[in-house]
C-alpha cells in the first residue's frame, strides 16, 4: 500500500511567485535551485533553502542551513529553526517565512494536502451510538464493573487533566492485561490531534506518533476499531517504526463531536485482542471523555479567570493613580468640573452630562463611578440611538425565556448587571417614548420589569444620562417626557468643548502624543512651536476626540524625526490657522495667499451653519449660485 502521503499543496503568498498555489511532491525541496521541488527565485533565499518530507508518516519542513533561515508559524506561535529545532511537523494552515526576516517569502501548507488513503483492513467495528448495548454486556462480569466503578468513583473527583490522564492510564492497563502501550490525543482548536500521553505498561514515556490513517477514520465514523496486525495492514512509516501489531483505537467523545483518540496496542504478537476488550475499552473511554472535556474546560476557565484578574488589577491600578482618569486639563473650566463630580459623585441621585460631540461626557460618567463608593461595581454603558427599539428595550431591562420568538433563555438586561454600580446611558434625548416611561419607573421606584416577567425586580443602580441635544427644547416640542427629564435634571453639568478651553489643546495634545507614539512603536516627544500654535488655534468642532485621531493619523503617518513639524498636521488644521496673522500666511503670489484666506472662510461659514448652503450663502452676503461656484473652485463640493 502507498504511504499516507504521496504530495502536498502549497500556497506561495509573497515575493516573485505570490498567489501560485503549487502541488509538489514528496520529498521535495524549497529554494533557488532549479532542480528543487518549489524553485522560489528570490535573491534572499538559499538555493536549497529546505526540505519537506514524510517523517514517521508525518508531513515534516527542515532547514538546510539556508543563510537567512526560516520560521515556523502555527497561529500566533512563531519558532525559529535552527540547532534546537531542525525539523517540524507541518499541519494544514502552518505557514513558513523563508530568509530575510524582515522580507521573508511566506508559504502556507494547504488543506488539500492532507487527504490521507483510505485504511487497512481491521476484523472489529464498534460505533459509539451503540456503547449502551455492548455497556449491558460488560456489566454481567462482576470482577470488570468493579474495576470500572472503582474508577469512575476516582475520576469524579478530578478537575485536573494530568490527574486524569493518570488515573486513564492505571485503568486501561487493569482492564486490558495484554496490553503493552497507550496513547491519549485530544482536538485542539486547529482540528489537529497531538499526543498528550503515550506510556508503556511500565510507565516510561516514549515517542508515539499516532497514525492519521487510524485518527482520521475513527473522528469521521465515530466508532472503535479493532486491528489484528495494524504494521501489515496500515503499511505506514509510522506503524511499522513504532511495531505495532494488536490495535484497538477508540474515541473519546461529548454527545456527538468526537474530542479524541484513545489507542492501546500490543507489540509482542498480532490477534491478541478481541471484540471483548474493544467493547470494555469504549466503555471506558466513555467514562474517561465526560470527564477530560471538564478538566479541560475547567482549566481554561481558569486560565480566563486569571487574565481577568490581571487585567482588573492592571486597571484599577491606573484608576488609583489618577484622581479622575482619563480627564486631562488645567483650565477653569474643566478644574469646575471635576469639583462638580467631587460634590455629586457619593450620591444617588441622577446625574445629566451635556455637551458638545467629543468633549468626554463618558469620561466623566465613569469618574463619577469609579471615584464613588460604587467603584467595586460594574459600570456599563449603552448609546441608545445605537439600537432600535425592541433590541433595546432587551438589552436594557432584560426578558425571559420565550417572550419573544428568538428568546431561547432567560436574559439579564444592564440595568440588572449595574445593581450596586452605575448605569450610563448615552444619547439619552434619542430613547423612543415607550422606553423614556420605563426608564421613569426605574427612577421613581427602582424597578425593572423584563419583557415577559411576571413581576418586577428590585435594582439599586446609578443612573448617569448624557445627550448633545437641548432636551429643555425637545421637551417643549413634545419629543421628551417632561417628567422624566425634571428626574434626569436633579445635577446636571457640562463638559466644555475645546474651543472654550484652549488652555488645555496643548496639553490634551502632549497627552495623546506620548499615549499612541508608545502603542505605535514611535519615537516622536513632542511639537515645534508652530505645530502646536497651529492644534491651538483650531477650533476642533469634533473636540477631543477630533484631535485624538488627528494626533493618531500623524503619528501613523509620520516615519522620520522625532518633533511634529506644521507640514505633518491635516490641511484644514493649516488651513483655518493660516487666517491673516503675518506668521500663518502661505507664502506665495497674493492670488495664492487670498485664495488661502478665502477657502478657510468658506470651511467655517459653512461650519458655523451646519452645512446649511442656504443660510452660508446669506450670511456671506453671496447668491447660492454664487457660493456653489466658490465651493467647486477650491474642490470643497461633496
Amino acid at each position: 500500500m502507498s504511504p499516507p502521503f504521496t504530495s502536498i499543496t502549497l500556497e506561495v503568498l509573497t515575493g516573485a511567485r505570490a498567489g501560485q498555489v503549487i502541488q509538489v511532491a514528496l520529498p521535495c525541496t524549497i529554494g533557488r535551485a532549479s532542480d528543487a521541488g518549489l524553485v522560489l527565485p528570490d535573491a534572499h533565499l538559499s538555493q536549497v533553502h529546505g526540505r519537506i518530507e514524510l517523517i514517521d508518516g508525518a508531513v515534516s519542513f527542515s532547514d538546510r542551513g539556508s543563510t537567512n533561515g526560516s520560521v515556523h508559524v502555527r497561529g500566533a506561535k512563531q519558532s525559529p529553526l535552527g540547532t534546537l529545532c531542525p525539523c517540524v511537523e507541518l499541519w494544514s494552515g502552518d505557514e513558513l517565512c523563508l530568509g530575510d526576516p524582515q522580507d521573508p517569502v511566506i508559504v502556507r501548507v494547504d488543506a488539500s494536502a492532507f487527504e490521507p488513503p483510505e485504511p487497512g483492513t481491521v476484523i472489529a467495528v464498534r460505533p459509539i451510538a451503540e456503547v449502551a448495548a455492548f455497556a449491558g454486556r460488560i456489566t454481567a462480569e462482576a470482577g470488570r464493573l468493579q474495576t470500572l466503578y472503582r474508577y469512575t468513583t476516582e475520576l469524579g473527583r478530578m478537575t485536573d487533566l494530568d490527574s486524569v490522564l493518570d488515573v486513564a492510564q492505571r485503568l486501561v492497563f487493569e482492564l486490558i492485561p495484554k496490553a503493552t502501550h497507550l496513547a491519549v490525543a485530544l482536538r485542539e482548536p486547529g482540528g489537529q490531534y497531538p499526543v498528550l500521553l503515550a506510556v508503556t505498561r511500565g510507565g516510561a514515556s516514549i515517542d508515539w506518533p499516532i497514525s492519521r490513517t487510524l485518527v482520521r477514520r475513527v473522528v469521521e465514523e465515530r466508532a472503535s476499531f479493532l486491528m489484528a496486525d495494524a504494521a501489515d495492514e496500515l503499511s505506514s512509516r509510522s506503524a511499522i517504526r513504532a511495531g505495532l501489531r494488536s490495535v484497538m483505537c477508540v474515541p473519546l467523545w461529548t454527545g456527538a463531536d468526537v474530542r479524541g483518540v484513545m489507542l492501546v496496542d500490543n507489540r509482542d504478537a498480532p490477534g491478541v485482542f478481541g471484540t471483548a476488550e474493544l467493547e470494555l475499552l469504549t466503555v471506558a473511554a466513555a467514562q474517561l471523555s465526560f470527564v477530560a472535556e471538564n478538566a479541560r474546560l475547567v482549566a481554561r476557565l481558569r486560565l480566563a479567570e486569571q487574565r481577568l484578574e490581571t487585567e482588573n488589577r492592571y486597571l484599577k491600578q491606573r484608576e488609583e493613580g489618577q484622581t479622575f482618569p482619563g480627564i486631562v486639563g488645567r483650565s477653569p473650566l474643566i478644574e469646575a468640573l471635576l469639583r462638580a463630580v467631587e460634590k455629586v459623585r457619593e450620591t444617588r441621585v441622577p446625574v445629566l452630562i451635556q455637551g458638545e460631540t467629543g468633549t468626554g461626557k463618558e469620561l466623566v460618567a465613569r469618574a463619577l463611578h469609579y471615584t464613588s463608593g460604587r467603584r467595586d461595581k460594574l459600570f456599563v454603558a449603552q448609546n441608545c440611538s445605537a439600537l432600535p427599539e425592541n433590541l433595546l428595550e432587551s438589552e436594557l431591562f432584560g426578558h425571559t425565556k420565550g417572550a419573544f420568538t428568538g428568546a431561547d433563555r432567560d436574559k439579564k438586561g444592564l440595568f440588572e448587571l449595574a445593581d450596586g454600580g452605575t448605569i450610563f446611558l448615552d444619547e439619552v434625548g434619542e430613547m423612543p417614548a415607550p422606553l423614556q416611561s420605563k426608564l421613569l419607573r426605574v427612577l421613581q421606584e427602582g424597578e425593572i420589569w423584563p419583557i415577559g416577567a411576571p413581576r418586577p425586580r428590585t435594582i439599586d443602580a446609578r443612573v448617569v444620562s448624557a445627550t448633545h441635544r437641548d432636551l429643555e427644547k425637545m421637551v417643549k416640542d413634545g419629543g421628551f417626557r417632561q417628567d422624566l427629564f425634571y428626574r434626569l435634571h436633579v445635577y446636571p453639568l457640562r463638559t466644555p468643548s475645546l474651543r472654550e478651553r484652549r488652555e488645555d489643546i496643548p496639553i490634551i495634545a502632549r497627552h495623546f502624543l506620548d499615549k499612541y507614539a508608545r502603542e505605535f512603536g514611535r519615537g516622536v516627544t513632542g511639537f515645534v512651536p508652530e505645530a502646536l500654535d497651529r492644534i491651538s488655534a483650531y477650533d476642533w468642532p469634533g473636540n477631543v476626540r477630533e484631535l485624538q485621531n488627528e494626533i493618531q493619523r500623524v503619528l501613523i503617518s509620520k516615519t522620520e524625526g522625532d518633533l511634529v513639524l506644521p507640514s505633518d498636521l491635516s490641511t484644514r488644521i493649516l488651513g483655518q490657522s493660516a487666517l491673516v496673522d503675518e506668521g500663518g500666511v502661505p507664502r506665495g503670489a497674493l492670488k495664492d495667499m487670498v485664495d488661502a484666506v478665502e477657502r478657510v472662510l468658506l470651511q467655517r461659514a459653512l461650519r458655523e451653519h451646519g452645512q446649511n448652503k442656504t443660510r452660508t450663502a446669506e450670511a456671506l452676503g453671496i447668491t447660492r449660485e454664487g457660493l456653489h461656484k466658490k465651493l467647486a473652485r477650491f474642490g470643497l463640493t461633496e
